[in-house]
């Protein structure tokens, strides 16, 4: 049961709101006047307040303020028989959850009830559960500082990990795409006796099996075309240390053979080479991969399976903590704001509204490329919904005109995907900005974006 603070100079809709949200199960203090209001709300703080936009006196917008001055965390609701797009924004921009015109259905009323109940209940867990987690970290919050999240499952996590760490026990770490399986893998290092040695990572999915072979076991002089010298390679480079093996699912099953003597006996040839070479690492390993599914395909071995799941290591997908979300996005703002905007500072209710409606296949991987996007795109210095792409806001995306994507070459060479995109990216660019003869306006109306975004472009990839 909350406590829903009602504020209308008008009887028969405050009674009937507050009938309507007592039916709900809650209680409710209804009063016509926003002074009175703020005296009720400052002696006993509401868990929601709904209230008029006009009203004698104080009005809805500076009722709204005085309450985000005592409680920023608080949802408003505000209701008006004389709804305007220039009322609607004032509102959004002080912080109102959502913006409700007269007439309305009591339908609405509950949903939008529920929803900003909702929304206080998850920032009142991740309140409790940040200073446990605080407590639990017992002086390693350093350690941890990229793991961001204070609910239930990532602080459960960050116990695994915490004991997990203290061993030397291999560990199989899954998850979605962008979860964050490295930076779960670098807590564990970072917290292992192993701290103080080197953290080698190398991602098995975007090599060619020859060139993941003398990634891993590095080679002689003269092995291959190519190989003017001796290379050590990361099996080598991570010794005392830890080594992650990321989308270890990828590898193929001669390449299989080859790791699982190397977890076996600690041992290995370079390419090329006769010199059997011992090492004393710790082998941790990442996929979004179903290994059991794998292996009943014949995909993968089982006996190097056992071997690099002693201990196997859930990251969860960001759907499943979506109260972490609003301190995901001040890390990402803090983070990012130096490079690509200074001036944003925070996000507003109605970004983290549209933020926790959405379902983040891409998890916090999306999260941070959407942050960023808005951060371009911010006006101001707090990103509202305006500034989210169209997707996010439930918009389907506007129809633009682009330049031919025909003519582009495709980089190779084992490159990573997202150096692949980049590459794209700037000869897109380049391509746009030689049609539009240096013009940058026309070159972004072409690539149907802000020129705002076009100069950030620009500078990210040095063209002049």
């Amino acid at each position: 049961m909350a406590n829903v603070l009602i504020i209308d100079d008008n009887e028969t809709m405050r009674e009937g709101v507050a009938q309507v949200v007592r039916r709900m199960g809650h209680k409710v203090c209804a009063t016509a006047s926003g002074s009175e209001a703020l005296a009720i709300f400052k002696k006993s703080p509401a868990d929601f307040v709904i209230t008029d936009l006009k009203m004698n006196g104080m009005d809805g917008l500076e009722v709204l303020r005085r309450i985000r001055e005592l409680d920023p965390d608080c949802p408003t609701l505000l209701m008006t028989a004389y709804g305007s797009v220039e009322a609607a924004v004032e509102a959004m921009k002080l912080g109102a959850m959502d913006f409700l015109q007269k007439p309305f259905a009591p339908e609405v009323v509950r949903l939008k009830v529920e929803r900003g109940l909702e929304l206080r209940s998850a920032r009142r867990m991740s309140e409790r559960l940040r200073a446990e987690n605080d407590q639990l970290r017992d002086g390693d919050g350093e350690r941890h500082q990229d793991l961001i999240g204070t609910t239930e499952v990532m602080r459960k996590l960050m116990e695994q990990i915490a004991k997990v760490a203290k061993t030397d026990a291999s560990v199989a770490i899954y998850g979605e795409s962008g979860t964050g399986k490295e930076l779960v893998a670098r807590a564990i290092h970072n917290l292992s006796r192993r701290s103080q040695g080197p953290f080698i990572k190398v991602n098995c999915g975007a090599l060619a099996e020859t060139l993941l072979e003398s990634e891993l076991f590095g080679h002689e002089r003269g092995a291959f075309t190519g190989a003017i010298k001796r290379r050590l390679g990361r099996l080598e480079l991570a010794d005392g240390g830890t080594l992650l093996l990321d989308e270890i699912g990828e590898i193929s099953p001669a390449m299989q053979v080859k790791l699982l003597r190397v977890l076996q006996e600690g041992t290995f040839e370079r390419v090329g080479g006769e010199q059997t070479i011992k090492v004393d690492l710790r082998i941790l390993s990442a996929t979004h991969r179903d290994l059991p599914k794998l292996i009943s395909e014949g995909k993968f071995r089982e006996d190097l399976f056992y071997r690099l799941q002693v201990v196997p290591l859930p990251v969860p997908a960001l759907r499943e903590r979506r109260a972490d979300l609003a301190e995901l996005c001040r890390h990402f703002i803090a983070k990012h704001g130096p490079r690509i905007n200074a001036d944003v500072t925070a996000i507003a209710e109605d970004a983290l509204t549209r933020l926790y409606a959405y379902q983040w296949p891409g998890n916090v991987r999306e999260l941070e490329n959407v942050v960023s996007q808005a951060m371009v795109f911010c006006e101001g210095s707090t990103i509202t919904a305006a500034a989210l792409p169209a997707h996010i806001r439930g918009e389907e995306p506007q129809e633009r005109s682009h330049t031919d994507l025909a003519s582009l070459e495709l980089p190779g060479g084992g490159m990573a995907l997202p150096d692949i995109l980049d590459d794209l990216e700037r000869q897109l660019i380049l391509k746009a900005y030689r049609e539009a003869k240096g013009v940058k306006t026309e070159t972004a109306r072409l690539l149907g974006i802000k020129p705002s975004a076009l100069y950030y472009k620009l500078d990210k990839y040095r063209i002049a």
